[in-house]
């Protein structure tokens, strides 16, 4: 869950989820499923339009402001800045992201919390590298991947050693 909490000042910079998740090869969609209306008010998802089409990572920087969400960020080109959109939804309503897409969210400065739940879906042929390491600052993520859990959905393991035992 992603949530937002009424007149929390804290954005989510603009970074790439591929640039956090232990995918490979890197490929997945995140379901962003609003709980709450998502408004620019209180801080919806905001996106660069067709970021994602050349399937490229750009370099993140560190940013320790403890007013941001996460520590990684993607500084923007004017151009990008342009293409930003809200993406606006009802409670209930959903949102599909690519790996690649670059987004991130203003502060919620209203009455109203904002929160959403993140469900992350990848092909049989993609591995859930457990070996990438939380103590990796690099990422700038905190999640231990070694106990995370994960669930086979539909067909089969094409990797044979995603493990779906781990963490349930």
């Amino acid at each position: 869950f992603f949530a937002k909490p009424a007149g929390n000042g804290q954005a989510t910079p603009w970074h790439q989820d591929g640039e956090y998740w232990p995918i490979r090869p890197l490929a997945t969609c995140t379901v962003w499923i609003a709980i709450d209306d998502s408004t620019p008010e209180n801080g919806c998802l905001r996106v660069i339009k067709g970021s994602h089409k050349n399937k490229n990572l750009r370099r993140h920087n560190t940013n320790p402001d403890p007013n941001l969400t996460l520590n990684q960020e993607l500084s923007l080109t004017e151009d990008d800045e342009e293409r930003a959109v809200d993406i606006i939804l009802e409670a209930g309503q959903m949102s599909l992201h690519d790996v690649y897409l670059i987004h991130g969210s203003n502060p919620n400065r209203s009455s109203r919390r904002r929160a959403g739940l993140a469900i992350r879906y990848m092909p049989g042929s993609a591995l859930f590298d457990r070996k990438i390491s939380a103590d990796d600052s690099s990422i700038g993520y905190t999640v231990d991947f070694a106990t995370r859990p994960i669930w086979l959905l539909r067909g089969k393991d094409l990797t044979g050693q995603n493990d779906f035992n781990i963490g349930h």
